[in-house]
């Protein structure tokens, strides 16, 4: 086996991703009381989350495996899981989604390269992928590549797993896929996931589907794009309101359909809003203090101890935003949102201190690429698998259809992944 990766370092956007793992019935859920999940829910939350359009094959694979592909992340690969918190993304019915201890892909991509050395199997970056090979037969035998001018070939005796991601740092690919989400958009995503892989394989004949799918994440840093990480706090009660100081949107609604609404609301911007309770359950501003500096200097976020505070910092109306903030704590009391059916409990915010943050949407996920069967074999146009080629990961088309949920991208490379190399290895 060898890994060949186009930039200087491993990881791609898992090395940037909060890297939480959609996993129904896991030891954490046990530990912590949540009932009534299975696998047949999170292949429901799957399908439905993507307006019916993934590949149900290929979902219920995904969805069977999640469970034996996370307790392989822990067991074989050495993965360290908070054992007392999970994240409730939206979309999902149930809290699933396992978090790493340091809430990023780096621990992952540690572990996955510490594995990769102790196998004695090499990673050579900065080497960039520009073409797959066949023999006579049409069979995928190796991969041509190129090094600072110079180009490499490396044969493959049983066959190549493309695993490069999706496209939405390329502006072009995007606006020829859904000229919506071009130039106006700014993306979350690593500078190397350009689509490369796709047109590589569809090069040879391999089937493309669902391209103009492209999903935004909805707060993110209205400067540079980058997903926001204090977010956190959004999935333990922070609320979303307007630069009108009002609700507009269930907070944990899908991210297009929370998307959809902020864009269409004054400056197609939203703030979101949270208290010391919501930080003592969420971590956001402890666990991402270099985003807090940055943040702040920049007046995207900022800490006042009164409702009032936070008004005068951003020019939202107060007298909206306190009749607002008593009509939550009011839902928080009942347990009922009679606004917008916030599908978890709402946090009492009478009490300060308050932090308060701008966020836009960010081109976040593409939807779109390769088709492949549950056996990650991509498939040519006649939905026959193409000899020697398997994909895993973002590059395939054929998972999430119109909207991804939170939590299923680690799920969907890591179980894909782990089929493609099983099966390569035949």
């Amino acid at each position: 086996v060898v890994l060949l990766e186009k930039m200087p370092n491993v990881g791609g956007n898992s090395l940037v991703s909060g890297a939480e793992m959609a996993a129904a019935g896991n030891w954490v859920q046990k530990k912590l009381g949540i009932e009534g999940d299975s696998v047949e829910l999170h292949y429901q939350d799957t399908m439905k989350g993507g307006d019916m359009k993934g590949d149900p094959a290929v979902v219920r694979t995904m969805v069977e495996n999640a469970l034996p592909a996370a307790e392989w992340c822990r067991d074989v690969i050495g993965v360290e899981f908070q054992e007392d918190n999970l994240f409730f993304f939206g979309g999902h019915s149930k809290k699933r989604s396992l978090i790493p201890k340091g809430a990023t892909g780096l621990d992952f991509i540690t572990k996955f390269s510490a594995a990769a050395e102790k196998r004695g199997i090499p990673i050579i970056t900065n080497m960039k992928a520009e073409e797959l090979v066949r023999d006579a037969s049409g069979r995928v035998t190796g991969v041509k590549a190129t090094m600072d001018g110079k180009s490499y070939t490396f044969s493959a005796r049983k066959g190549v797993v493309i695993a490069t991601g999706g496209f939405a740092a390329n502006v072009a690919m995007r606006t020829e896929a859904n000229p919506f989400y071009g130039d106006g958009f700014k993306t979350t995503n690593m500078p190397g996931a350009m689509g490369e892989g796709i047109t590589m394989a569809k090069n040879i004949g391999a089937q493309v589907v669902n391209m103009g799918l492209i999903q935004t994440y909805p707060m993110c840093d209205p400067n540079s794009g980058a997903i926001e990480l204090i977010d956190d706090a959004r999935f333990e009660g922070a609320i979303l309101v307007n630069q009108e100081g009002k609700r507009f949107v269930e907070e944990l609604q899908r991210r297009d359909v929370m998307s959809k609404a902020i864009l269409e609301q004054t400056g197609k911007y939203c703030y979101a809003i949270f208290n010391g309770e919501i930080e003592k359950r969420s971590h956001a501003i402890t666990h991402h203090q270099d985003e807090v500096e940055v943040f702040t200097k920049t007046g995207i976020l900022h800490k006042a101890d009164t409702i009032e505070g936070i008004a005068d910092f951003f020019k939202i109306p107060v007298d909206n935003l306190k009749a607002t903030i008593a009509r939550v704590n009011e839902f928080a009391r009942t347990g009922k949102d009679l606004d917008f059916n916030y599908r978890s409990r709402f946090v009492d915010l009478s009490t300060g201190p308050y932090w308060i943050y701008r966020g836009v949407p960010s081109v976040h996920h593409t939807m779109g690429g390769l088709k492949i069967n549950p056996k990650a074999k991509v498939l040519d146009a006649n939905d026959k698998p193409i000899p020697g080629l398997w994909a895993a990961g973002e590059v395939t088309g054929c998972t999430h259809g119109t909207n991804r949920l939170g939590g299923n991208a680690y799920t969907d490379i890591i179980v894909f992944g782990r089929i493609a190399g099983a099966e390569v290895a035949k």
